[in-house]
């Protein structure tokens, strides 16, 4: 239907002219006119037309239109609690909204809360008429006797029928993927919430966050067994079934469990898939600096390359795309974003990327980022660079294998999403606003306020990598899109935004899966024209682009899945993989509390002494205030088991006592069971027995639990049980072993025990009466041994424990 464009006043402070919302661009400065249409929570009244706040134009129930987009909010008051979900929930901007303006019932006569990237989207067929309006009162008098283009992305409902099984499975397993941090926040809720669930092709999005009561994972069963049950398709109607059995009848009992399920079911279907990438790069050094401090991978105008994914090519086929942006005001910011990305391509090239799982292979990305950090570190270091002289980088990362894409950032280089509907940024700047946000202090526009609120908090090459957090997010591509990796040379002023409806939106729907690819000079000339765009519009810095078109095509007949499929070892090891994108397995709690606590050296003027050079002095204090704190550590210890046994008001705790620390141990959302990651044992019901560490991989049958009879005391060369692990405990795992495709084992060490464990457990007596069953010993920290993957995993929460802890485990 055609209506009436509102007004959008210019954003260029020098300008802010009045232009018709049908224009892309000012009519008198030709600056971009930004639109952010916003959905509004709270008792929304206004009709068609109202003006909040002097900019907030009405357009349709609770959908507004920011007609002044250059303004920061105003708002100044501390932030109610009901915003917090939103502001911790920050590193999800796939999936979750983010709240653009709170106006305070002084402002808007009632409280309301403006949500910007909700699951809005523009109506094609319905082009806005430009009108000769002269005032922003005469456009509200215009929109009110029209109606609006802008609505809201359909339903899960309302697509799930016609939906085909790997589309229904693919939102299911985002879904799952969002439980964990939902659950955190407590506003799982919004997950049970059919109209809150809105589909933007294949992602999963957000309208709203519900505060309803907090859920269970077995209501999320009985949820998706009514509602998405019934109409699901053939091919995983079965698989869907029993899942929903399962977890109804407590069977799945975390979110972790769900996930493997989930994720082996993907791995079967997508096989029927094939994905031809096609990788187009660029940088330039822009029209003002002297030289290039940006680097890419492949290098530099490359021939545009393309990568089949299909089931049928090698399994270790993969596809990788980097960059970098060195640093500005740092000398050597092109010598320290070329050092990262050789050292990323090649460890990249030594990745067993056939064998890696999903959640080892994103700690290998992980880790594979702290290398480049060190080596740039140690540059640092030996050239005696202090301070503002180091050189640093920021790195943006995109690892595509098999069905699935990886997504690697630290710094404020960004990775976009581009499809039909819409652009969508998926990473988060590394930079002081975003960690006011994620802290909860504040919303991004108010965090802007702060004169250092672009600065970075976290680069490659500033600091040691104990304190650095790399993000990883985790993707599964199910149609055409684009992905856009690029420095702030053309993210800078909404440029991205600017360059999808012009120049990426007509190559998307020239090339849908129907017509065949893209072909190289189309994405060349698209990464020429995105840097031309940078240098004429911002102009400053340099630019960088790394481009990954995806085309997916089913080419062969889906499988049916009847049952749930067996847990192999590399289920067990993904079980509690993170979402996409999350867009990504790293913006998690453990972020959160490092970038609350730790010194940044961006941020700060003044950089630490390399380790090579400790100032002495600055140590005696530490020291004494250290020896209290141990004493004091050591008289509790030794006092606990006493008074525990001496207060007869005193009875074990059903949950597992905190581990004592000087940081809390957060919840992570990596899975629990890759290499060099931590874990902590959850509390068991009263009857189930505790697990138990044993010598060396059993090979008896597997799913037998280990045996204490047996196995105690055993003979050299037999597998011995060497101890229990109580709730509380955390857990390091250290060597991963596949004794065959359905049976892993792992490698524990114990970091840290509950104190009343050590009192409440105590060793074997020597004087064990004959046929008696031993008593099985609390393992205490630095104990190691194996376990079964599968026994430990149904215990376990994945966790990132504080840097003093993850010491003492070394």
């Amino acid at each position: 239907m055609r209506h009436a464009a509102a007004m959008l006043y210019c954003p260029n402070s020098t300008c802010q002219a009045l232009n018709s919302e049908a224009e892309q661009f000012c009519q008198n400065c030709s600056t971009f006119l930004p639109r952010h249409y916003l959905w509004a929570l709270g008792e929304v009244t206004c009709s068609p037309g109202t003006l909040l706040a002097d900019r907030y134009l009405c357009q349709q129930s609770r959908i507004f239109l920011d007609t002044k987009p250059a303004l920061l909010s105003n708002t100044y008051q501390e932030l109610p609690d009901l915003l917090l979900p939103y502001l911790q929930l920050v590193s999800y901007p796939l999936h979750v909204p983010q709240v653009y303006d709170w106006l305070p019932a002084s402002v808007a006569g009632t409280e309301i809360i403006l949500l910007d990237h909700a699951p809005l989207y523009q109506a094609r067929g319905a082009a806005l008429q430009p009108l000769d309006i002269q005032s922003l009162e005469e456009a509200s008098s215009a929109a009110s006797e029209t109606s609006s283009q802008i609505e809201l992305l359909p339903s899960i409902a309302a697509k799930w029928e016609r939906a085909s099984a790997l589309s229904q499975l693919n939102w299911l397993w985002q879904i799952a993927n969002l439980w964990q941090p939902l659950s955190r926040e407590k506003v799982a809720s919004s997950l049970l919430e059919a109209e809150n669930l809105r589909v933007d092709g294949t992602w999963v999005r957000l309208l709203e966050l519900s505060f309803q009561p907090q859920p269970t994972l077995r209501d999320l069963g009985q949820f998706w067994s009514l509602l998405w049950l019934p109409s699901a398709q053939p091919e995983i109607a079965g698989f869907l079934a029993r899942l929903c059995q399962e977890i109804s009848q407590g069977k799945i009992h975390n979110a972790e469990l769900l996930l493997a399920y989930l994720d082996e079911a993907l791995v079967q279907l997508t096989q029927a898939q094939s994905r031809q990438l096609t990788i187009a790069t660029l940088s330039d050094r822009g029209p003002t600096r002297q030289r290039n401090e940006d680097a890419c991978y492949p290098q530099s105008g490359s021939p545009t390359a393309t990568v089949d994914l299909a089931a049928d090519r090698p399994a270790d086929r993969s596809a990788l795309v980097i960059v970098c942006d060195g640093i500005g005001g740092h000398q050597g910011g092109d010598v320290a974003s070329r050092l990262a990305i050789a050292s990323l391509e090649q460890q990249e090239k030594e990745l067993d990327l056939k064998q890696l799982d999903p959640v080892s292979l994103s700690v290998a990305l992980e880790k594979a980022v702290c290398v480049a950090n060190d080596k740039i570190s140690q540059q640092n270091d030996s050239e005696q660079r202090f301070e503002r002289q180091r050189m640093g980088t920021t790195v943006v990362m995109a690892l595509a294998r098999r069905h699935e894409l990886y997504v690697t950032h630290v710094g404020d280089s960004r990775v976009y999403l581009m499809t039909r509907r819409g652009c969508q940024q998926i990473t988060l700047d590394d930079d002081v606003a975003s960690r006011e946000v994620r802290l909860g202090y504040s919303f991004y526009r108010q965090a802007l306020h702060q004169p250092s609120s672009g600065s970075l908090v976290q680069a490659l090459g500033m600091s040691a990598s104990s304190m650095l957090y790399p993000t990883v997010q985790r993707l599964i591509p199910n149609e055409d899109c684009i992905f856009l990796l690029c420095s702030d040379g053309l993210s800078d002023n909404e440029r991205v935004e600017e360059a999808w409806e012009t120049d990426v939106l007509p190559l998307l729907e020239r090339t849908d899966s129907a017509s065949g690819s893209t072909g190289s000079i189309d994405l060349a000339a698209l990464a020429q024209r995105l840097v031309d765009l940078g240098n004429k519009r911002n102009g400053y810095d340099n630019v960088t682009v790394g481009i990954i078109h995806y085309q997916i095509t089913l080419n062969q007949p889906l499988p049916t899945l009847a049952e749930l499929p067996l847990l192999s070892s590399v289920s067990l090891s993904v079980a509690a993989a993170n979402a996409a994108a999350n867009a990504a397995t790293s913006s998690t709690a453990s972020s959160i509390t490092a970038s609350e606590t730790q010194p940044t050296a961006l941020v700060s003027p003044a950089m630490p002494a390399p380790e090579s050079k400790p100032a002495g002095r600055s140590l005696l204090p530490w020291l004494g205030l250290i020896v209290l704190l141990c004493g004091l550590a050591g008289l509790s210890v030794a006092l606990l088991p006493i008074l525990w046994r001496n207060s007869p008001s005193i009875r074990p705790a059903t949950a597992p006592a905190p581990v004592p620390s000087a940081s809390p141990v957060v919840p992570s959302a990596g899975a629990p069971l890759a290499v060099g990651s931590f874990i902590q044992l959850q509390a068991q019901p009263d009857d189930a027995a505790l697990p138990k560490l044993i010598s060396r991989p059993s090979e008896s049958p597997s799913g037998s639990p280990t045996s204490p009879v047996a196995e105690l005391g055993a003979e050299s060369g037999a597998e011995q049980v060497l101890g229990s692990l109580v709730p509380g405990s955390v857990l390091e795992v250290i060597k991963q072993q596949n004794l065959s495709q359905q049976e892993s084992w792992v490698e524990l060490r114990v970091c840290s025990v509950p104190a009343e464990a050590l009192g409440q457990l105590p060793n074997q007596p020597l004087d064990q009466p004959a046929g008696q069953l031993p008593a099985v010993p609390v393992l205490p920290s630095g104990q190691t041994g194996w376990i079964r993957a599968a026994e430990i995993l149904p215990q376990s929460t994945a966790v990132s424990p504080p840097p003093e802890l993850r010491q003492a485990c070394m």
